[in-house]
């Protein structure tokens, strides 16, 4: 029987609105750490009236304010535009990845970056465009001098992973012992693997921190295409 997150993710990965509505109103089903994770679904079951859907979201609104990390509030928003609670967020919808987003958002300034088609919501790393130049299938044609088609993607760094690791540290590990650890191993260079081995030492830990992370990023990459003027179109939801 899958662990929990296992069978959220393919909840979410399908789009079954029922399914994540039964899931996350089950006894201690309510997951740490995957308000943005099964957002878009919640978001696709409130549009197709699954039963259950709509006191699901309030409740999940209540639970993104008081978190209130990047990106809750949009998230919270779009919910509650749903619901007709309040007005709708004057953000154009793209049918993009919000992970394959934020794997461009954080990756290296120097040799990173990339673009979103807004007409498809594909994200393209700069690497597979410099690729599919080089063997003269890229993607640039007469639509590509029209800025509505692209909108462009710079990589900020590693800094926002760093900052996850000292609240995780901070906000989540309870042992002194583990927490010492942990703060010595993200001192000085090469702190994301040294922190990756050392938690690995306390699997239940570890797959706690993997949760914050993802749903950290996550947010990140919601709340930078609402800084740009976009908001995830939610999938079809199967009521």
């Amino acid at each position: 029987m899958p662990d929990p997150r296992t069978e959220l993710r393919g909840v979410v990965a399908r789009g079954d609105g029922p399914a994540l509505v039964a899931l996350l109103t089950d006894p201690g089903g309510w997951p740490v750490h995957a308000l943005q994770l099964a957002g878009e679904c919640l978001l696709g079951a409130v549009a197709a009236s699954v039963q259950g859907a709509l006191p699901l979201a309030q409740r999940w609104i209540e639970a993104l304010h008081e978190r209130d990390w990047d990106g809750d509030a949009e998230l919270a928003a779009a919910l509650g535009a749903r619901l007709g609670t309040v007005p709708v967020p004057l953000l154009r919808p793209v049918s993009t990845d919000l992970a394959e987003l934020a794997g461009i958002l954080e990756g290296d300034p120097a040799h990173g970056g990339g673009r979103i088609d807004l007409r498809t919501g594909e994200v393209w790393p700069q690497a597979a465009l410099d690729y599919l130049d080089e063997v003269g299938d890229g993607t640039e044609d007469e639509d590509d001098a029209d800025d509505e088609r692209w909108l462009w993607v710079d990589s900020q760094g590693s800094r926002p992973g760093y900052r996850d690791m000292e609240a995780y540290i901070a906000a989540a590990v309870d042992d002194p012992e583990q927490a010492d650890r942990l703060a010595a191993a993200i001192t000085g260079r090469g702190a994301f693997r040294r922190f990756k081995d050392t938690i690995a030492r306390w699997p239940d830990l570890a797959e706690r921190w993997y949760a914050f992370s993802e749903d950290r990023t996550l947010g990140r990459a919601r709340a930078w295409l609402a800084d740009n003027g976009y908001t995830p179109s939610p999938p079809r939801s199967r009521s």
